[in-house]
Protein backbone atom coordinates (compact mmCIF):
# COMPACT_ATOMS: atom_id res chain seq x y z
CA UNK A 1 0.00 0.00 0.00
CA UNK A 2 1.44 3.08 -0.82
CA UNK A 3 1.08 6.17 1.81
CA UNK A 4 0.57 9.50 0.69
CA UNK A 5 1.64 12.43 3.28
CA UNK A 6 2.61 16.00 3.23
CA UNK A 7 5.28 17.76 4.98
CA UNK A 8 4.95 18.25 8.67
CA UNK A 9 2.42 15.69 9.19
CA UNK A 10 2.73 12.55 11.57
CA UNK A 11 3.08 9.63 9.78
CA UNK A 12 3.62 5.58 10.37
CA UNK A 13 7.25 5.06 9.29
CA UNK A 14 7.78 2.77 6.06
CA UNK A 15 11.12 0.90 4.96
CA UNK A 16 11.83 3.25 1.98
CA UNK A 17 10.03 6.65 0.84
CA UNK A 18 10.96 8.67 -2.22
CA UNK A 19 10.52 12.51 -2.19
CA UNK A 20 8.16 14.71 -4.81
CA UNK A 21 7.67 17.99 -4.60
CA UNK A 22 6.03 18.90 -1.60
CA UNK A 23 4.84 15.22 -1.34
CA UNK A 24 6.45 12.27 0.11
CA UNK A 25 5.71 8.59 -0.95
CA UNK A 26 6.12 5.94 1.43
CA UNK A 27 6.84 2.83 -0.70
CA UNK A 28 7.69 -0.66 -0.02
CA UNK A 29 11.37 -1.29 -0.94
CA UNK A 30 11.12 -2.91 -3.92
CA UNK A 31 8.50 -1.09 -5.15
CA UNK A 32 11.02 2.22 -3.81
CA UNK A 33 13.32 0.44 -6.36
CA UNK A 34 10.87 0.30 -9.02
CA UNK A 35 9.83 4.22 -9.35
CA UNK A 36 13.57 5.29 -9.22
CA UNK A 37 14.24 3.18 -11.97
CA UNK A 38 11.19 4.18 -13.55
CA UNK A 39 9.69 0.51 -13.87
CA UNK A 40 5.73 0.04 -13.70
CA UNK A 41 4.69 -0.72 -9.83
CA UNK A 42 2.75 -3.71 -11.06
CA UNK A 43 5.34 -5.61 -12.39
CA UNK A 44 6.84 -5.60 -9.45
CA UNK A 45 4.35 -7.81 -7.68
CA UNK A 46 3.83 -9.75 -10.61
CA UNK A 47 8.03 -10.82 -10.41
CA UNK A 48 7.53 -11.25 -6.75
CA UNK A 49 4.47 -13.75 -7.10
CA UNK A 50 6.03 -15.62 -9.58
CA UNK A 51 9.40 -15.76 -7.39
CA UNK A 52 6.18 -17.10 -4.82
CA UNK A 53 5.06 -19.89 -6.97
CA UNK A 54 2.27 -18.40 -8.08
CA UNK A 55 2.37 -19.49 -11.46
CA UNK A 56 1.68 -15.47 -12.62
CA UNK A 57 3.41 -14.51 -16.13
CA UNK A 58 6.27 -12.34 -16.01
CA UNK A 59 4.60 -10.28 -18.79
CA UNK A 60 6.40 -7.01 -20.10
CA UNK A 61 9.30 -8.48 -17.19
CA UNK A 62 9.92 -11.32 -19.92
CA UNK A 63 11.74 -9.17 -22.08
CA UNK A 64 14.95 -8.41 -21.64
CA UNK A 65 15.62 -4.76 -20.70
CA UNK A 66 18.37 -2.33 -22.63
CA UNK A 67 19.87 -1.74 -18.87
CA UNK A 68 20.33 -5.65 -18.21
CA UNK A 69 22.23 -6.38 -21.45
CA UNK A 70 26.24 -6.33 -20.64
CA UNK A 71 27.67 -3.38 -22.43
CA UNK A 72 29.68 -5.30 -25.06
CA UNK A 73 26.35 -7.00 -26.46
CA UNK A 74 24.33 -3.40 -26.68
CA UNK A 75 23.64 -2.07 -30.33
CA UNK A 76 25.62 0.67 -30.06
CA UNK A 77 28.97 -0.95 -28.87
CA UNK A 78 27.99 -4.26 -30.99
CA UNK A 79 28.20 -1.88 -33.82
CA UNK A 80 31.01 -0.44 -33.03
CA UNK A 81 33.51 -3.59 -32.56
CA UNK A 82 31.98 -5.57 -35.26
CA UNK A 83 29.81 -3.73 -37.65
CA UNK A 84 26.49 -3.53 -38.51
CA UNK A 85 26.56 -6.68 -40.32
CA UNK A 86 26.56 -8.33 -36.51
CA UNK A 87 22.83 -6.35 -35.38
CA UNK A 88 19.74 -7.97 -35.70
CA UNK A 89 16.97 -5.98 -37.56
CA UNK A 90 15.39 -5.34 -33.66
CA UNK A 91 18.60 -4.01 -32.86
CA UNK A 92 19.42 -1.38 -35.51
CA UNK A 93 16.20 -0.37 -35.53
CA UNK A 94 16.77 0.30 -31.33
CA UNK A 95 20.37 1.90 -32.54
CA UNK A 96 17.75 4.94 -34.37
CA UNK A 97 15.08 5.09 -31.46
CA UNK A 98 18.09 5.69 -29.13
CA UNK A 99 16.00 5.20 -25.99
CA UNK A 100 12.48 3.82 -24.83
CA UNK A 101 9.88 5.50 -22.97
CA UNK A 102 7.80 5.13 -19.95
CA UNK A 103 6.90 2.14 -19.36
CA UNK A 104 8.52 0.48 -22.71
CA UNK A 105 11.75 -0.35 -23.29
CA UNK A 106 13.59 0.91 -26.23
CA UNK A 107 14.05 -3.12 -27.14
CA UNK A 108 10.28 -3.56 -26.92
CA UNK A 109 9.64 -0.55 -29.41
CA UNK A 110 11.98 -1.80 -31.62
CA UNK A 111 10.66 -5.15 -31.71
CA UNK A 112 7.05 -3.71 -32.38
CA UNK A 113 8.49 -2.09 -35.13
CA UNK A 114 10.20 -4.41 -36.98
CA UNK A 115 7.11 -6.48 -37.02
CA UNK A 116 5.60 -3.62 -38.86
CA UNK A 117 8.21 -3.07 -41.23
CA UNK A 118 8.25 -6.76 -42.27
CA UNK A 119 4.58 -6.50 -43.23
CA UNK A 120 5.13 -2.99 -44.71
CA UNK A 121 7.34 -4.31 -46.97
CA UNK A 122 10.06 -1.51 -47.26
CA UNK A 123 7.83 1.50 -47.51
CA UNK A 124 6.78 2.48 -44.06
CA UNK A 125 3.79 5.04 -43.46
CA UNK A 126 4.00 7.81 -41.07
CA UNK A 127 0.81 7.36 -39.39
CA UNK A 128 1.37 3.77 -38.81
CA UNK A 129 4.55 4.28 -37.38
CA UNK A 130 3.17 6.82 -34.97
CA UNK A 131 0.63 4.31 -34.18
CA UNK A 132 3.17 2.06 -32.50
CA UNK A 133 3.26 2.92 -28.72
CA UNK A 134 6.77 4.58 -27.94
CA UNK A 135 7.32 6.29 -31.37
CA UNK A 136 6.98 9.63 -31.72
CA UNK A 137 6.71 12.48 -34.66
CA UNK A 138 10.27 12.58 -34.28
CA UNK A 139 11.48 9.07 -34.72
CA UNK A 140 8.49 8.09 -36.71
CA UNK A 141 10.38 10.70 -39.53
CA UNK A 142 13.77 9.45 -38.42
CA UNK A 143 12.92 5.71 -39.43
CA UNK A 144 11.43 7.21 -42.83
CA UNK A 145 13.98 9.17 -43.62
CA UNK A 146 16.60 6.15 -43.04
CA UNK A 147 14.47 3.94 -46.14
CA UNK A 148 14.28 6.77 -48.16
CA UNK A 149 17.89 7.55 -48.26
CA UNK A 150 18.49 3.60 -48.52
CA UNK A 151 16.36 3.21 -51.45
CA UNK A 152 17.64 6.40 -52.87
CA UNK A 153 21.55 5.03 -52.75
CA UNK A 154 20.60 1.44 -53.98
CA UNK A 155 18.56 3.06 -57.01
CA UNK A 156 22.11 3.94 -58.56
CA UNK A 157 23.64 1.30 -59.43
CA UNK A 158 26.19 2.26 -61.06
CA UNK A 159 25.02 1.42 -64.74
CA UNK A 160 22.83 4.24 -66.17
CA UNK A 161 25.44 6.78 -67.67
CA UNK A 162 28.80 5.01 -67.10
CA UNK A 163 31.02 6.20 -70.06
CA UNK A 164 32.12 2.87 -72.68
CA UNK A 165 35.00 3.52 -74.43
CA UNK A 166 36.77 0.23 -74.78
CA UNK A 167 36.06 -3.36 -73.80
CA UNK A 168 37.62 -2.83 -70.35
CA UNK A 169 35.12 -0.44 -69.57
CA UNK A 170 32.55 -3.41 -69.67
CA UNK A 171 33.50 -5.47 -66.98
CA UNK A 172 32.36 -3.15 -63.88
CA UNK A 173 28.78 -4.14 -65.37
CA UNK A 174 28.85 -7.42 -65.69
CA UNK A 175 31.69 -8.55 -63.01
CA UNK A 176 28.94 -10.54 -60.50
CA UNK A 177 28.66 -13.05 -63.47
CA UNK A 178 31.84 -13.85 -64.21
CA UNK A 179 32.23 -16.78 -62.21
CA UNK A 180 28.55 -17.83 -62.28
CA UNK A 181 27.61 -21.81 -63.68
CA UNK A 182 25.05 -20.62 -66.13
CA UNK A 183 26.03 -18.79 -68.91
CA UNK A 184 24.17 -15.43 -69.13
CA UNK A 185 24.06 -13.21 -72.18
CA UNK A 186 23.38 -9.45 -71.50
CA UNK A 187 22.99 -6.60 -73.87
CA UNK A 188 23.84 -3.07 -72.82
CA UNK A 189 22.67 0.18 -74.44
CA UNK A 190 24.03 3.25 -75.57
CA UNK A 191 22.85 6.50 -76.57
CA UNK A 192 25.06 8.32 -79.00
CA UNK A 193 27.17 10.05 -76.68
CA UNK A 194 28.75 6.00 -75.78
CA UNK A 195 26.47 6.48 -71.99
CA UNK A 196 25.24 3.59 -71.04
CA UNK A 197 21.47 3.64 -70.90
CA UNK A 198 20.27 0.23 -69.60
CA UNK A 199 22.28 -3.24 -68.86
CA UNK A 200 19.93 -6.10 -69.42
CA UNK A 201 20.28 -9.89 -69.10
CA UNK A 202 18.66 -11.25 -72.58
CA UNK A 203 18.84 -15.04 -71.65
CA UNK A 204 20.06 -17.77 -69.17
CA UNK A 205 21.54 -20.69 -70.33
CA UNK A 206 22.73 -23.99 -68.58
CA UNK A 207 26.37 -24.90 -68.42
CA UNK A 208 27.28 -23.72 -72.25
CA UNK A 209 25.05 -22.63 -73.92
CA UNK A 210 22.60 -20.04 -74.46
CA UNK A 211 20.53 -19.30 -77.20
CA UNK A 212 19.87 -15.62 -78.70
CA UNK A 213 17.07 -14.54 -80.82
CA UNK A 214 18.01 -10.91 -82.35
CA UNK A 215 14.55 -9.92 -81.60
CA UNK A 216 14.90 -10.13 -77.58
CA UNK A 217 18.38 -8.62 -77.82
CA UNK A 218 16.84 -5.35 -79.92
CA UNK A 219 12.89 -4.87 -78.25
CA UNK A 220 14.80 -3.63 -75.31
CA UNK A 221 17.72 -1.14 -77.68
CA UNK A 222 14.20 0.01 -80.03
CA UNK A 223 12.40 0.94 -76.30
CA UNK A 224 15.37 2.93 -74.85
CA UNK A 225 15.87 4.36 -78.51
CA UNK A 226 19.92 3.56 -78.29
CA UNK A 227 22.19 4.55 -80.90
CA UNK A 228 24.47 1.21 -80.21
CA UNK A 229 24.92 -1.73 -78.30
CA UNK A 230 27.62 -3.81 -76.72
CA UNK A 231 26.75 -7.50 -76.40
CA UNK A 232 28.61 -9.50 -73.32
CA UNK A 233 28.17 -13.01 -71.85
CA UNK A 234 30.47 -15.10 -69.62
CA UNK A 235 31.45 -18.55 -69.73
CA UNK A 236 31.42 -21.15 -67.29
CA UNK A 237 33.88 -23.28 -68.41
CA UNK A 238 36.13 -20.74 -67.59
CA UNK A 239 37.89 -20.47 -71.00
CA UNK A 240 38.23 -17.10 -72.93
CA UNK A 241 38.41 -18.75 -76.79
CA UNK A 242 34.99 -17.71 -78.38
CA UNK A 243 33.18 -20.70 -79.87
CA UNK A 244 32.11 -20.98 -83.50
CA UNK A 245 28.15 -20.64 -81.94
CA UNK A 246 29.83 -16.96 -80.39
CA UNK A 247 30.67 -15.62 -83.59
CA UNK A 248 28.12 -16.92 -85.69
CA UNK A 249 25.69 -14.89 -83.59
CA UNK A 250 27.62 -11.98 -83.04
CA UNK A 251 27.51 -11.84 -86.83
CA UNK A 252 23.94 -12.43 -86.91
CA UNK A 253 23.32 -9.56 -84.33
CA UNK A 254 25.43 -7.53 -86.18
CA UNK A 255 23.29 -7.96 -89.78
CA UNK A 256 20.08 -7.19 -87.60
CA UNK A 257 21.25 -4.14 -85.89
CA UNK A 258 22.30 -2.81 -89.44
CA UNK A 259 18.86 -2.88 -90.63
CA UNK A 260 17.24 -1.35 -87.60
CA UNK A 261 20.19 1.64 -88.14
CA UNK A 262 21.39 0.03 -83.98
CA UNK A 263 25.25 -0.82 -84.07
CA UNK A 264 26.54 -3.78 -82.22
CA UNK A 265 29.82 -1.77 -81.18
CA UNK A 266 31.52 -5.52 -79.75
CA UNK A 267 30.85 -8.62 -78.19
CA UNK A 268 32.66 -8.93 -74.95
CA UNK A 269 33.30 -12.79 -73.24
CA UNK A 270 34.14 -12.93 -69.88
CA UNK A 271 35.44 -15.62 -66.94
CA UNK A 272 37.02 -15.30 -63.61
CA UNK A 273 40.35 -15.25 -65.54
CA UNK A 274 39.71 -12.14 -67.97
CA UNK A 275 37.82 -10.92 -71.02
CA UNK A 276 38.31 -10.91 -74.84
CA UNK A 277 36.91 -8.57 -76.95
CA UNK A 278 35.40 -10.21 -80.40
CA UNK A 279 36.15 -6.78 -81.68
CA UNK A 280 40.02 -6.77 -80.99
CA UNK A 281 40.04 -10.12 -82.72
CA UNK A 282 38.79 -9.26 -85.93
CA UNK A 283 35.23 -10.81 -85.38
CA UNK A 284 33.49 -7.88 -86.16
Amino acid sequence: MVVLRQKGFDSVPRPSAYRTGNFRLSLPCPVAAAVRCGEPIDNVYMLRDQKRGSGTSLGPMSMKRMRDIPNHDRPREKLATRGPQALTDAELIALLLGRGVKGRDVSQIAGDVERYLRNAEGSPSYDALLAIEGVGAAKACEIMACFELGRRYLADDGVSGSRITCPRDVLPLIAEWRDRKQEYFFCITLNGAGEVIERRTITVGILNQSLVHPREVFAEAITDRAASVILAHNHPSGTLEPSTQDISITRQLVEAGSILGIRVLDHVIVTKKGYVSLKELGHL
